[in-house]
C-alpha cells in the first residue's frame, strides 16, 4: 500500500494540476514603458499562498492590497479545523450538546453550505470529515478502511443534523459525532471578503489567488485576465485558457493525496453519498460569481462528474464547468457559461 501527496509546483495546486495564471501583458495592461509590469502582494495563510497581482498603473493601491490580506489571518482563525481555538473547532466540540452562537457572518457561510449541499443533492457536505479520517486522508496517512469502518464514519455524516437559527444566529447539531470542515470552501471565501475590502478601497482590476486552485478576477482590462487551465493527466498539457472578468474559478481534482492498494488508485475526496473517494472524474473547473461557490461546486462536480454538472448548470444558467472524465482521452467537457468568462479549449 502507497500513500502519494505530489509536491507543490507553480503549475501544481493545493488540489490538483490546476490552474496556471498565465497573464498576457496586452490583455490585460497597456504597454507603456514603465508601468508594464505587475505588482504582486502575497502572504501565507491557510496552508497556501494568498496573493493579490495588480499592474504597475494601480501600484498606489498596494496598502489596500496587504490590508485585505491581513484579514485573511483573522478568518483562519475563526474557519480552521485545525485550530482548537477557532470558532468552528468549538462548534465541533459543542454544539452537539447545545445551541452555539456564530457572528453573522459564519452563519451567512453556513446557509450557503446549506443551500449548495441541497442544489447538489447532497455532493458537496461540509459534515464528511469522519470519512476523511477513516480513509487516513485528514492527516495525509492515506489508508483502504474495511467496510464496517466506512459505514460506521457514515453515521456521523449528514447536513441534516446541522441546525441553523437565523434568530438566534445559532448552530446546533441533531447528534454526536458530527464535524464541520470548511476546507472545500474556505479559500473561495476567503478571496470573496478580499475582493470586497479592495474593492472598498477603489480597486478596480485585480486578481486574486489562493493556492492556484481558487481565483477571483476583480474587474479586468481589455478581455480580462488569462488563466490557463493545465491537464492532470499530461505534464505542462493545456486544456484551454479562460479569460476571466469580475468573475471566480475553483478547480478540484485528486492528483495532490492519494492511496494505492491492490493496483487501484483512491483519490483523497471523499463521495458523502457513499463513503467511498470520487470515480470517473479527473478535474472539474467551475466559474462562478463568487470564489465560494464556484469551490463548493468545483468539488460537488469532482464527486458527481457530468451528469451533476449538466443537470446543475442546466438550472443555474450563470455557471460555467469544465469538467474532464476519466476516459483516458484527457478532453475537457465545457457545460454551461458565465457572462464574465471566455473558454477556448487547446
Amino acid at each position: 500500500m502507497q500513500s502519494t501527496s505530489a509536491p507543490h509546483s507553480r503549475l501544481a495546486a493545493r488540489r490538483q494540476f490546476l490552474s496556471h495564471l498565465a497573464m498576457r501583458r496586452s490583455q490585460s495592461v497597456p504597454a507603456s514603458g514603465q508601468d508594464d509590469y505587475w505588482i504582486r502582494i502575497h502572504r501565507r495563510a491557510m496552508a497556501c499562498r494568498f496573493e493579490i497581482t495588480l499592474a504597475a498603473a494601480d501600484r498606489r493601491f498596494v496598502p489596500a492590497a496587504a490590508v485585505a490580506l491581513d484579514q485573511i489571518d483573522e478568518l483562519e482563525d475563526e474557519l480552521s479545523l485545525f485550530r482548537e481555538t477557532s470558532t468552528i473547532a468549538e462548534v465541533n466540540r459543542l454544539a452537539a450538546g447545545r445551541a452555539v452562537p456564530l457572528p453573522r457572518h459564519v452563519i451567512d457561510l453556513l446557509l450557503e453550505c446549506q443551500r449548495l449541499h441541497a442544489e447538489t443533492r447532497g455532493a458537496f457536505d461540509i459534515t464528511s470529515t469522519p470519512l476523511s479520517r477513516c480513509w487516513g486522508f485528514l492527516r495525509r496517512e492515506g489508508c483502504v478502511p474495511a467496510d464496517d469502518v466506512i459505514a460506521a464514519a457514515r453515521t456521523h455524516v449528514g447536513f441534516d443534523a446541522v441546525q441553523l437559527n437565523t434568530g438566534d444566529q445559532t448552530v446546533r447539531f441533531a447528534r454526536q459525532g458530527i464535524e464541520l470542515n470548511l476546507g472545500a470552501v474556505g479559500k473561495g471565501y476567503a478571496l470573496d471578503r478580499a475582493a470586497g475590502l479592495v474593492r472598498q478601497s477603489g480597486v478596480r482590476h485585480a486578481l486574486l489567488s489562493a493556492g492556484g486552485s481558487s481565483l477571483l478576477a476583480v474587474g479586468g482590462r481589455g478581455t480580462g485576465w488569462q488563466v490557463d487551465l493545465i491537464s492532470p493527466l499530461v505534464a505542462r498539457r493545456r486544456l484551454g485558457a479562460l479569460w476571466l472578468r469580475d468573475a471566480a474559478l475553483g478547480t478540484s481534482g485528486s492528483a495532490e493525496q492519494f492511496v494505492v492498494s491492490g493496483g487501484r488508485r483512491y483519490g483523497h475526496v471523499i463521495d458523502p453519498r457513499t463513503g467511498w473517494p470520487a470515480t470517473g472524474t479527473v478535474s472539474a473547473s467551475v466559474v462562478a460569481s463568487s470564489a465560494a461557490r464556484a469551490d463548493a461546486l468545483s468539488t460537488a462536480f469532482l464527486i458527481g462528474g457530468l451528469e451533476l454538472a449538466e443537470r446543475y448548470c442546466s438550472e443555474h444558467p450563470d455557471v460555467l464547468a469544465i469538467v474532464t472524465p476519466d476516459d483516458g482521452a484527457g478532453r475537457p467537457v465545457k457545460i454551461g457559461s458565465h457572462p464574465g468568462a471566455e473558454f477556448v479549449e487547446q
